[in-house]
């Protein structure tokens, strides 16, 4: 079997699809993207793509050295997304040739569920006391929020206080016994991420997310010190060689890998497995799609210390279009008590309506995220 095209989908709301096709008629289908910059992506992909069009698709561990390591320069997340959708592709290839899920050509399911959180508020977060009520009584155990707006260097108290407020009226509306991911999206900076942390500890997060940037990992220590809250990062690392010193420093309680970013399935498992040596638990991040959705259950059904799933159904960012559009049977990530059962198809386990992709790509998008300022006028972290 050989790979015979690759063809690139960019649809709302703001993801970039990867079809594959074999000369077998096995096709499979991956979710590469940086959001804000597919187009930069799929650029990559179609470079990529003279190393990968003839070859065998089954070879996946031999074709992501070749993208990695062929290249004198490599990581980051241009290079690692555009070869994470790849693999995903290969993976679902595989898979439906030998009429099996991913996690059953990874060692086999570990669980026969997954727990799935929802995302409540917005990049301004309001009213989310109710956003958490509406969504505890559809089902969810867990919702995630972002913890603040924009923040200087050195900012006020006030800010901290009206952050505090909101998590507060969270945690009242909904009781002790539903996980509260709380999202610090790297717009902290150390001195006020120490403050907000210890504020925060008497309302029992089920994580801090992404305290501080991660080019400024090494102020995780220090923080730590502020807090017995659960610390997680890493949605914006990538391949295992990014996580090696982070987990080496036992610093983090959870790692929460992109597989649209880290480079994939294979390699993310490679990651959760570092991880599962240092005890520390994973939570892929996945504000995305159905492909990488379905691709992140497949690492959390053969990794046994995932312990929670991001999932994007109702996400803000979904403007127009949502995670079950593109699916010919939506009911595969049917949520029920705030789980999700393992996938059973071949492959990713999941069918693309591929018309509705051509469709909604003759529609594409230019989404890219907004440019915040702080009060005096510089650039603040998004």
């Amino acid at each position: 079997m050989k790979i015979t095209k690759m063809e690139l989908f960019k649809v709302p709301p703001r993801w970039l699809f990867l079809k594959v096709e074999t000369d077998e008629g096995v096709t499979g289908w991956g979710e590469p993207v940086v959001e804000g910059k597919a187009d930069t992506v799929a650029a990559a992909i179609m470079e990529m793509s003279e190393h990968i069009i003839g070859t065998d698709p089954m070879r996946i561990e031999d074709l992501f050295q070749v993208l990695y390591r062929g290249g004198f320069y490599r990581g980051g997340p241009i290079l690692s997304s555009a070869i994470s959708g790849i693999e995903q592709a290969l993976w679902d290839i595989k898979g439906k040739f030998y009429n099996a899920p991913v996690y059953d050509l990874l060692g086999g399911a570990c669980r026969e569920r997954t727990r799935v959180y929802s995302w409540i508020g917005g990049d301004r977060p309001s009213d989310v006391g109710q956003a958490a009520k509406q969504q505890v009584a559809a089902g969810f155990t867990a919702v995630k929020m972002n913890a603040t707006e924009e923040m200087h260097y050195i900012d006020s108290i006030g800010k901290v206080d009206a952050a505090i407020a909101r998590i507060a009226a969270v945690r009242e509306a909904v009781g002790v016994d539903v996980g509260i991911g709380i999202d610090f999206h790297g717009r902290v900076h150390k001195s006020m991420a120490k403050i907000l942390a210890k504020e925060l500890e008497p309302y029992r997060p089920m994580f801090i997310e992404e305290p501080v940037l991660p080019e400024n990992n090494e102020a995780l220590k220090e923080i730590a010190r502020y807090t017995s809250c659960p610390i997680a990062t890493g949605e914006r690392m990538y391949t295992r060689w990014g996580f090696k010193e982070l987990l080496a420093q036992g610093i983090v309680d959870i790692i929460q890998p992109d597989l649209s970013h880290a480079g994939g399935i294979l390699e993310t498992r490679k990651i959760a497995a570092m991880a599962e040596a240092y005890d520390i638990a994973v939570a892929p991040h996945c504000p995305l799609g159905p492909i990488a959705l379905a691709s992140c259950l497949q690492l959390d059904t053969c990794s046994p210390n995932a312990f929670i799933q991001e999932q994007s159904l109702g996400i803000h960012y979904n403007q127009g279009s949502d995670l079950l559009d593109y699916l010919v049977d939506p009911s595969v990530f049917k949520y029920e008590d705030g789980f999700v059962r393992n996938l059973t198809g071949p492959g990713l386990g999941i069918e693309v309506n591929e018309a509705k992709v051509r469709e909604m790509a003759a529609i594409g998008h230019n989404w890219k995220n907004p440019v915040w300022r702080q009060a005096d006028g510089t650039v603040a972290e998004w």
